[in-house]
C-alpha cells in the first residue's frame, strides 16, 4: 500500500478533481481565456522542467528520489542549491498550471491543499530522516536552502 502514498498519486487525485470541477461544475466562472492557457503552460513546463533538473541531479549523485526513502547522499547540488524540495515545487507548479489550463476556478484551494499534504505526509518525514542522517551538514543546508524557493 505505501507505493500509493506517493507524491505522484496525490497530484493526479488532486489533477483529477480540478478536470471534474471544469467539466461538471464549473457554475459559469473563468479565468478568461488565451492569458489562463499562457499562463498553465509557462506553469506547467516550469514544474516539468524544476522535476526534470532533480531528478538528473540526484541521479548524478547515485541517491534515491522515492520520497520514503533515506537518501544515501545529501543532494545540495545543481537546482538542490536554490530549493530543498524542486521536484515538489514542480508537482505544485503543475497542479496550478493545469487547474489554470482547465479553467477549474473552483479548483484553486486545490493548491494550497496539495500543499500541505505535501508538508505533512513527505516533506517533514524526509527532512526528519535528514537530520537524523546527516546531522552538521543538514543543519548547515537547512540554514542555507529554503525549503520551497
Amino acid at each position: 500500500m505505501r507505493w500509493i502514498d506517493m507524491p505522484p498519486v496525490w497530484l493526479f487525485a488532486c489533477l483529477i478533481l480540478a478536470w471534474l470541477q471544469a467539466s461538471y461544475l464549473p457554475y459559469g466562472l473563468t479565468f478568461g481565456g488565451a492569458w489562463a492557457d499562457f499562463l498553465g503552460g509557462i506553469l506547467v513546463g516550469g514544474g516539468i522542467l524544476l522535476m526534470l533538473l532533480a531528478v538528473v541531479e540526484m541521479r548524478r549523485q547515485h541517491t534515491t528520489i522515492i520520497p520514503h526513502q533515506t537518501p544515501s547522499r545529501l543532494v545540495q547540488s545543481g537546482i538542490f542549491s536554490r530549493s530543498r524540495n524542486p521536484i515538489y515545487l514542480g508537482d505544485i507548479l503543475v497542479l496550478a498550471g493545469l487547474i489554470l489550463r482547465f479553467d477549474a476556478v473552483l479548483s484553486l484551494p486545490l493548491v494550497p491543499v496539495f500543499v500541505w499534504i505535501l508538508e505533512r505526509r513527505f516533506i517533514e518525514p524526509e527532512e526528519n530522516r535528514m537530520r537524523r542522517t546527516f546531522r552538521q551538514d543538514w543543519a548547515r543546508y537547512e540554514g542555507k536552502v529554503r525549503r520551497w524557493v
